[in-house]
């Protein structure tokens, strides 16, 4: 490792990988020194030869976000293992309203698209390391930051690597750690919190018929059930479930056996996707909104689930980061470009600004209509079902809905 960087990226997951690669094509003519610390060792599997478990994990991607990943050179990688969403069917259980978009009525050749993490962060992994400007980017792992420390210019960090406490300064530090970052914790940074008393149950399962690449999100009496479109394994038809429950049920849930489990599915989802024959591993997350207090600091930003977390209603809060994720390295190229640091307070908070509309545009539409779709009052059941009713026989609402599910309705960050 050297002993100063301009950027320590902390994670290097999807946000953090992401952000690496955003600004790789600009490395050597602005003359960067890139450093990415993860914790977890370099996988050593062959990419050519990845193969999808049943269970593995996945991510919903907005439209907006392939035209972003394109700007990176990655998506063609990407794109090799997504399932594309055609179609959105929108529900509300025991009420009349329903609607429905599709993407030739957008003309755009999906509304979205559903990808396995795994596979996500092994491709933005090889594209990173094989860069032709990878010598520009030291990637440690694994290894762990244990501090970092304000100093004159930018940051100083105690890395733990191979057993030795090394300290590494650098002009801008990047705590892209994840929801439950604690660095964001040790340098003091205080958050907003919303809890919804819910937690996500999150599965793989399988109808008796292909899922057409139709995607559902079906409000219920105890919260939202949303099924994405998966890739085909061994010849069954998959489908990602996230299924939003009562935290007092959650326990029961996750004891129920497989057939019950499906059987509870079944009642509360219906049959529009078929019979749902096979189900895998079971994991649940508690759900709640947080927003940090502090998103930028001199020499410092924070990305991702460390900066805000939603509710994954709509399956926004990816789509969200990653334009984050662009605006960010748009601002240290513009930064760099004029010989300014990149680390320089007036250059954060400008990024910070910028990035303002968005967040709070997201996040409160994530949270206004949880709390819609989960209030019983018959008023309210009866408007928002007329509202959706409306949205599917008057096209230009039915566009401006589909716009926001694609992430369209916000100015898009551009890489120059």
């Amino acid at each position: 490792m050297n002993t100063h960087y301009d950027i320590v990226i902390i994670g290097g997951g999807m946000v953090g990988a992401s952000l690496a690669a955003a600004l790789l094509p600009v490395v050597d003519e602005l003359n960067l020194q890139i450093a990415v610390v993860e914790p977890m060792p370099m996988p050593t599997d062959d990419l050519s030869h990845y193969q999808p478990s049943y269970d593995a994990r996945a991510t919903a991607l907005s439209y907006g976000t392939r035209r972003l990943y394109e700007q990176m050179g990655v998506w063609k990688a990407i794109s090799a293992h997504v399932s594309a969403i055609q179609r959105i069917h929108v529900s509300d259980k025991g009420h009349f309203g329903a609607t429905r978009l599709r993407a030739e009525e957008e003309n755009v050749p999906a509304l979205g698209y559903v990808v396995e993490n795994h596979w996500m962060g092994r491709s933005l992994l090889n594209h990173i390391t094989t860069h032709q400007y990878a010598e520009r980017l030291t990637y440690c792992c694994p290894a762990e930051v244990k501090n970092v420390t304000p100093i004159e210019k930018g940051m100083l960090l105690d890395i733990l690597m191979d057993g030795k406490l090394i300290q590494v300064s650098s002009d801008l530090v990047v705590v892209a750690d994840g929801g439950r970052s604690e660095l964001r914790e040790k340098l003091g940074i205080s958050y907003q919190q919303v809890i919804y008393e819910q937690h996500a149950v999150v599965a793989n399962i399988s109808p008796d018929r292909l899922h057409q690449n139709i995607a559902y999100e079906r409000f219920t009496d105890t919260g939202p059930l949303a099924l994405l479109p998966l890739q085909d394994q061994d010849g069954m038809a998959r489908c990602g479930l996230v299924w939003t429950v009562p935290n007092e049920e959650l326990e029961a849930v996750m004891a129920l056996d497989d057939d019950v489990f499906l059987a509870r599915i079944q009642e509360r989802f219906g049959y529009r996707a078929g019979r749902f024959v096979h189900a895998g591993k079971r994991f649940s997350y508690p759900l709640k909104l947080e927003l940090a207090d502090e998103q930028v600091r001199p020499g410092l930003a924070v990305l991702g689930n460390a900066a805000h977390a939603l509710h994954p209603i709509a399956g926004q809060g990816y789509n969200l980061a990653l334009r984050g994720v662009v605006d960010l390295a748009q601002h240290i190229i513009e930064a760099r470009r004029c010989c300014v640091s990149v680390g320089d307070i007036s250059v954060l908070q400008a990024y910070h600004q910028a990035r303002v509309t968005d967040q709070q545009r997201t996040i409160g539409l994530s949270d206004k209509t949880m709390k819609l779709f989960s209030n019983r009052n018959p008023a309210l059941a009866l408007g928002r079902d007329l509202g959706l009713q409306l949205m599917d026989v008057c096209p230009p609402i039915k566009t401006l809905f589909a716009r926001a599910a694609m992430g369209l309705d916000v100015p898009a960050p551009r890489l120059k």
